[in-house]
Parts: C-alpha cells; sequence; structure tokens
C-alpha cells in the first residue's frame, strides 16, 4: 500500500466519520438484555409505529403473497401495477406518482435529482431530520427557521430566507417531532412563492385533518410524499410513494440512480394492503381514539404535559428534566424518542400511541417517576 493511498484513505475516513448520521439508538433486545428482562417486556414508543395494525390479517397477506411470486426473480411490472393501485386510493392519475424505497430514499432521491454543492435548502425547526443530512452530504447549506410559539410556521421568516441560490424547499406537515399541522394558507403561501422544488411530507397524512394531494395540480413545483410505514403499517418492508406533476414524476422514476430500488416483495405487499383498505382503515380509527384518551389521561398527570396531534404520536413536556426522566423509563423497559429542548420546552419527549395495555404502563410509570 503506498503512502500516497494511505494518506488519502485516512483523509477520507476522518471525512467520513465527521459526517452527522441518522443513529437508530438502542434496540428492544439490547436494552432487554441491559435490564435483564425478555425482549417481548419492552414497551417500545419511540419510532410512530402504527400498532393498532391487525397482524393476523397482515400474516394472511404475507402467506397468499409467499405463494405468488417467485423470489429468484428480478421486480417485472410492480411499480406499475401500485401506481395502478394508487390511482383510486390518491384520486390522481398513475403519471402523477413515484414509488420509492420509502420516504426517506424519495428525498434522497430528490436532493441527489435537484441540488448541486452550493444550493440551499430552507426549512423550519424542528422537524424531521433527513433533508437536512442529505443537503450536508451533498455539500448544501440548510437554513432552518424556528417554529412560533404555537408549533406553526413563521412564515415572514421563511420568506426572508428565498434567494436565487435557495433550490429546496422542505415541509413537514403533520410535523415531526411537533405533531400539527400546518396552516394551509401558510402551505399555500411558501410554496407558491418558492422559487424551487417544495417537498411536502405528509408521512402521516392518514391521522391528519386534511391533505395537499386533492390540490396537487395547483403547485407544479410541489412532490408530496406518503408512505406505507404508518398509517398501513409495513414500516419493516419500507414502501414510500410521491405524488407531483407528471414531469417531475416522470424525472423521479426513470432517473433513479439505482435499477430496481424497491423490493418487489414490499411493492406487491402494498398492493394487498390496498385491496384490503378495511384493515388500515379501521387501525387509523382506533389509533385517533386512543391518542385522544391518551393525550387527555397524560394532561391529568402532574408535570407532565401532551399536545393535541395529527400524528400517531404525541409530543410531551415534562417538569422533570428528560435526561432523568428517560433514564428512569428505560430502566423499566419504556422506550420513547428523547427530544430534550424544544423551543420554549426544556424536557420535550416524542410518543408513539401505543396499544391501550402499553399506554397503561407508560402513564404509571410517568406518575411513578414525576412523584418521586
Amino acid at each position: 500500500m503506498s503512502m500516497t493511498y494511505r494518506k488519502w484513505i485516512s483523509q477520507k475516513l476522518e471525512k467520513l466519520n465527521a459526517i452527522d448520521c441518522y443513529s437508530a439508538g438502542i434496540t428492544p433486545e439490547a436494552l432487554a438484555r441491559q435490564i435483564g428482562v425478555n425482549p417481548k417486556e419492552i414497551v417500545k414508543l419511540n419510532f410512530n409505529e402504527n400498532f393498532f395494525v391487525d397482524r393476523a390479517k397482515q400474516s394472511e397477506l404475507i402467506k397468499e403473497l409467499a405463494d405468488e411470486i417467485d423470489l429468484r426473480m428480478y421486480p417485472e411490472d410492480e411499480e406499475g401495477k401500485l401506481r395502478e393501485a394508487l390511482t383510486a386510493y390518491m384520486g390522481v392519475p398513475k403519471d402523477y406518482l413515484t414509488i420509492g424505497n420509502a420516504g426517506d430514499e424519495l428525498i434522497d432521491r430528490i436532493i441527489r435529482l435537484f441540488i448541486e454543492k452550493g444550493d440551499a435548502a430552507v426549512s423550519f425547526a424542528p422537524s424531521f431530520a433527513i433533508p437536512r443530512l442529505c443537503m450536508k452530504r451533498l455539500g448544501g447549506e440548510y437554513k432552518a427557521v424556528p417554529l412560533k410559539d404555537d408549533f406553526q410556521l413563521d412564515v415572514p421568516a421563511m420568506l426572508s430566507q428565498f434567494s436565487d441560490k435557495t433550490r429546496l424547499l422542505y415541509l413537514c406537515s403533520p410535523n415531526n417531532p411537533t405533531a400539527n399541522q400546518m396552516k394551509t394558507e401558510d402551505v399555500e403561501t411558501l410554496a407558491k412563492a418558492f422559487p424551487g422544488i417544495v417537498i411536502l411530507d405528509e408521512a402521516y397524512g392518514e391521522f391528519a385533518d386534511y391533505s395537499f394531494v386533492p390540490r396537487i395540480r395547483e403547485f407544479p413545483n410541489m412532490i408530496i410524499l406518503r408512505t406505507f410505514s404508518k398509517a398501513f403499517g409495513l414500516a419493516m418492508l419500507r414502501l414510500g410513494y410521491s405524488v407531483s406533476n407528471p414531469e417531475l414524476a416522470k424525472v423521479l422514476t426513470e432517473r433513479a440512480p439505482l435499477p430496481y430500488p424497491v423490493s418487489g416483495f414490499s411493492i406487491r405487499m402494498g398492493i394487498k394492503m390496498l385491496k384490503n383498505m378495511d384493515i388500515m382503515r379501521t387501525a387509523v380509527a382506533a389509533l385517533k381514539t386512543e391518542r385522544g384518551k391518551l393525550i387527555e389521561t397524560l394532561n391529568q398527570i402532574d408535570g407532565v404535559q401532551a399536545f393535541s396531534s395529527q400524528a400517531d404520536f404525541i409530543l410531551v413536556n415534562t417538569q422533570k428534566p428528560a435526561d432523568e426522566v428517560y433514564q428512569k423509563l428505560l430502566a423499566r423497559g419504556i422506550m420513547l424518542k428523547k427530544w430534550g429542548n424544544l423551543l420554549q420546552y426544556p424536557n420535550c419527549f416524542r410518543v408513539t400511541v401505543g396499544l391501550p395495555e402499553m399506554n397503561a404502563k407508560l402513564i404509571e410509570a410517568l406518575k411513578q417517576i414525576q412523584g418521586d
């Protein structure tokens, strides 16, 4: 190995290791080993998963699919068939649809296709981290304007960030982690004024009051992201899609960096879920009912504040320090997403709306911790 190569690879590895990356944190299995319990005893409320989807019915569909497919073969017409299945659900023609390996991959795909080094993106904070990470990797600038105290967009401040270098506007609604939807007039104002691509992330759209999908023809620069991970309960299969004008959809579909970017198994499972919509609709209705109960109960605990939600999770602020609460919950086998300081709230957590028995364990633990 030459000295030149050693120097180059050393410098390259140092640079790569300095990149800010997404971290999933401790796994339920690792936590179970750490505290000495069965992994089944862990209450996992940290990843916005939909536990209300009927697992038995999903298993039946998986068994059907196992008999129908040949895993030795590459995907063939799967993407086209999924787009056809989505047209009835989304109410848009199939040429408005792009299939992706979850919303994360579509964000990365959009940024790789449309952003160059030196370009800038505008968004708000706090919000989903992936767009910022993708921009940074390409050498782009990411400008995040703080949300207002009511978690709504500061439109004048965001408009002031638009320039001839801004090429991407990222709006997450319902927003992760605040769980609220942005005002329609604010989204409309920003989208129509923006001189580049607008990503409107509606990953939690099924749990919310409205969607911009029916209005997509009004916004030729907008790409709306949706996913099967949340409402449909297919988080493990990493299946997402976007809705945009046909010109953008064509580029996103045909200029993907890799052949067969999405698993044929995932796509076919998505089609089956669309053909069995009652599974999703029943789950969403049950989750929304439980969401209301959970917010009400959490707000009855001294030192706990739970905010309203249009997603499958809730933002919670505690009176006691976030680190203390987090460690005590982990010791009890309860996993939340710790955010800490968020705007004017110092001790925030993002809490998945779990099944009633899961939420009961969280509530009892919080009562004990806040009462210590």
